[in-house]
């Protein structure tokens, strides 16, 4: 089976580097999957989920803060403001982030609140907790 090379690569650190037969990304204008022989492409992705197929057909999804990704002759470079696989989500902080986020937008009219920081910080919660099977 053909195979892409897959690094992410985070702020923090290299977050993943191996061998994927697909690859699903947020993108900004919607979503895409990148297989073998992908045309060339530099795209941005939003907050959201990234699927790593890998060719034992093990699927594992992680929860992304955005960035941007490269694909050139079959590499697959992920540069993201977050990568996280369920197991590494605390669950207890990102339910506090939602509800922080919440009342910040809540409040929007009645004080100098960052409307567009709150809402990304909204949706992270949000995606984490869904991420993990945690949104109720």
């Amino acid at each position: 089976m053909k195979e892409l090379l897959v690094e992410v690569i985070t702020p923090s650190k290299q977050a993943y580097s191996g061998s994927a037969i697909s690859v699903s990304i947020p993108g900004t204008l919607g979503g895409f999957q990148i297989l073998y022989n992908h045309a060339p492409i530099l795209s941005s992705f939003e907050i959201g989920t990234i699927k790593i197929v890998e060719a034992d057909n093990k699927e594992t999804k992680y929860a992304t803060g955005g960035g941007t990704v490269e694909v050139l002759d079959n590499k697959v470079l992920i540069l993201a403001e977050s990568f996280e696989a369920p197991e590494e989500i605390d669950v207890e902080r990102a339910k506090k982030a939602m509800e922080r986020a919440k009342d910040r937008l809540a409040k929007r009219k009645q004080a100098d609140i960052d409307e567009a920081r709150a809402e990304a910080a909204l949706k992270r919660a949000v995606n984490r907790l869904k991420l993990t099977g945690n949104l109720n």
